[in-house]
């Protein structure tokens, strides 16, 4: 299949790696610093010929062929360039967040059914081993009754983080911490979950980043439709680098912790039903060459099958849009002091200009 990718930062070298690793044509990459075309292509040894764009859209209306679009630029694009992607009949796999607003997840979705297009959001962290296998067990039922589940994401991110790129850390064009690094850990809790939440309560605090106009640590208490409560802890605040990242899930007859940098691990695996598989399970480790994980290359090889088969993506445009929704409701509770009832009504992270100050980058 004919690939291009728009975007060339930080995050587009697991985007190349997984075209390759999946035999996809690359034809085109756009990005509006041409220097960072070249700084990804150093970064993943790729050498073979492709055709450079500053201008996305001329990108894609010099290439009528094209039927794979991954799009890694900052995130206040990503649902503009998507629409654009789709209007044309190309299918697309969207870097987290799928949007800033749910009025324009709604649209991606909206659009995306009347052009017969994929959507793939790329929460990529659900194809790791296991988290796979935490789902595995939620769907087989041996968790019995779940009570509650927590994510934390303790990370680290400091200025010359925010200095390499001029959108991050912005309302209109990133978000703060919760938006950008936690994003992937709520998806993971409202999956395993159940996707149905009735409330959210939250709060974020700006502590340590007063040149940001966002969140650096936010705290939630999500409580879902099936009688299941979950906490959420974001945070680019950890002393002096990334901690970790964990998710737990705790039920009646079972009880899992997924640790790691990025929820790759095993850490605690307890069911009434124990068999000999589980010993094996306990104390699994997926080796992972940065926070992003694997799931890139996976989430990429789902996203071609279900085009071919004609199905819906493992990680489609609602799976995306319930997790901006987890986000959205949090920052809006913080804006109004009060919990937040579920399904949110439209909501953008705009709306929070200010709350914090104009930041300083």
């Amino acid at each position: 299949m004919k690939y291009a990718l728009i975007g060339c930062g930080r995050i587009a070298v697991n985007h190349i790696k997984a075209a390759v690793n999946n035999d996809l044509e690359l034809v085109a990459v756009c990005d509006v610093v041409p220097e960072h075309i070249d700084v990804l292509f150093e970064k993943t040894g790729y050498d073979k010929p492709v055709e450079r764009y500053e201008d996305y859209k001329r990108m894609i209306e010099d290439h009528a062929d094209l039927e794979i679009v991954s799009i890694a630029t900052d995130s206040g694009a990503h649902a503009r360039i998507a629409l654009d992607c789709i209007d044309r009949g190309i299918h697309v796999i969207i870097e987290k967040p799928i949007a800033m607003s749910l009025r324009d997840a709604d649209e991606i979705i909206r659009r995306s059914a009347e052009k017969g297009v994929k959507v793939s959001a790329c929460h990529q962290n659900r194809f790791n081993i296991a988290v796979q296998e935490m789902r595995h067990a939620v769907e087989s039922g041996r968790f019995g009754k779940i009570s509650h589940g927590s994510v934390h994401v303790r990370w680290n991110r400091n200025r010359a983080y925010y200095e390499q790129a001029p959108w991050r850390g912005k309302w209109a064009s990133d978000g703060g911490a919760l938006m950008n690094q936690c994003i992937h850990g709520i998806d993971l809790l409202r999956w395993m979950m159940g996707d149905g939440v009735e409330e959210v309560y939250g709060a974020t605090r700006q502590q340590y980043h007063p040149y940001l106009q966002c969140e650096d640590i936010g705290m939630a208490v999500v409580k879902f439709k099936n009688g299941a409560i979950g906490t959420i802890e974001g945070t680019v605040n950890v002393f002096p680098k990334n901690l970790e990242e964990t998710l737990y899930l705790f039920g009646q007859t079972g009880t899992v912790k997924l640790g790691g940098t990025s929820c790759n691990n095993i850490d605690v695996w307890e069911f009434a039903d124990s068999v000999q598989e589980d010993q094996e399970k306990a104390g699994l480790r997926e080796a992972t060459s940065n926070v992003y994980g694997n799931g890139h290359t996976s989430l990429f090889a789902d996203m071609i099958e279900a085009i071919r088969t004609d199905r819906q993506p493992y990680v489609d445009a609602l799976g995306g849009r319930n997790a901006l929704e987890m986000v959205l409701a949090i920052y809006k509770s913080q804006l109004t002091g009060e919990p937040v009832k579920l399904p949110l009504a439209d909501f953008a992270s705009v709306d929070l200009t200010g709350i914090f100050g104009e930041g300083s980058l």
